[in-house]
């Protein structure tokens, strides 16, 4: 067969595909998206303290993060500076709290009960030196419709995160599908929407991609209205993503929980961030 044959033979991609990608470069590249990310300070309960290259005097108070400056400190809320205490609500609440200080913006986060301070800077070398996500061609052979086994009780894995810690994971059930005649399963945490997370790893993490790698999957259909359990979805590695701290070191991933490493070579979806030279 001639290499234009071979071509022919390969069905091309969908253009949401291309659209997909396009939208994830333009994503991480943002003026505050994941490679701007310049700091992540955990606090503590007790005295404030300062930030290197911040001003003002931070502290956790509660469920809140309290900070404390000057309206000459230019720490803005809602374009107002702060005068004196504030207290932030941090990413999880109903109505969280973003800061900006001369260009840079201030999200306050809570994990586990812990809160800190996250500092994005459009100036970060990450952004400055991004070159776009290397990707794997197209396949349709790694599109799977996948059964949907939720657990009788939804529980909470302890994973290691990229920082060294373990934390808890939520997970809600298994994506089973088959491959080669061999069946495959993925926990997944319903992420309150109408989609599932995986968090998962293959054989390509190393040589080819990331250490691990992360996927949004469609909430599944039900085949049968009286059986929540019954339900199928499609599991499209090609959108497989690089996890925040492939751009930042200063994200806390989680890897992926124990079942989640799979044993054959996903070669689809995001591989790598380039770096310009």
């Amino acid at each position: 067969m001639s290499e234009t044959e071979q071509t022919a033979t390969i069905p091309a991609a969908p253009a949401d595909w291309y659209q997909w990608a396009e939208k994830r470069e333009a994503s991480v590249s943002g003026e505050y998206g994941v490679l701007a990310l310049v700091g992540t300070h955990w606090l503590d309960e007790g005295p404030a303290v300062s930030i290197d290259g911040l001003p003002g005097l931070w502290a956790a108070a509660g469920h809140r993060v309290s900070v404390t400056a000057l309206p000459a400190d230019a720490l803005l809320v809602d374009g107002v500076p702060v005068d004196g205490v504030r207290f932030l609500d941090p990413d999880l609440a109903l109505d969280p709290s973003v800061l900006f200080h001369h260009g840079r913006k201030l999200v306050p986060i809570i994990r586990e009960g812990v809160l800190a301070l996250r500092v994005y800077d459009p100036e970060a070398e990450n952004r400055r030196s991004f070159a776009g996500i290397s990707r794997f061609p197209y396949d349709p052979a790694l599109v799977f419709t996948a059964r949907y086994e939720r657990y009788v009780h939804g529980h909470v894995e302890r994973v290691l995160n990229a920082d060294g810690k373990e934390r808890g994971l939520a997970l809600n059930g298994d994506l089973v599908f088959e491959h080669g005649g061999a069946e495959y399963r993925l926990a997944v945490t319903a992420n309150g929407g109408e989609d599932f997370d995986v968090t998962f790893g293959d054989a390509t993490n190393g040589p080819d991609t990331f250490g691990f790698r992360q996927l949004t999957v469609p909430a599944p259909h039900l085949d049968d209205p009286d059986n929540p359990d019954s339900g199928t979805t499609v599991l499209d590695f090609n959108r497989a993503q690089l996890p925040p701290c492939a751009f930042s070191d200063h994200f806390i991933c989680p890897v992926p929980p124990v079942g989640n490493r799979l044993e054959l070579a996903v070669a689809a979806g995001e591989k790598r961030r380039e770096v310009r030279t």
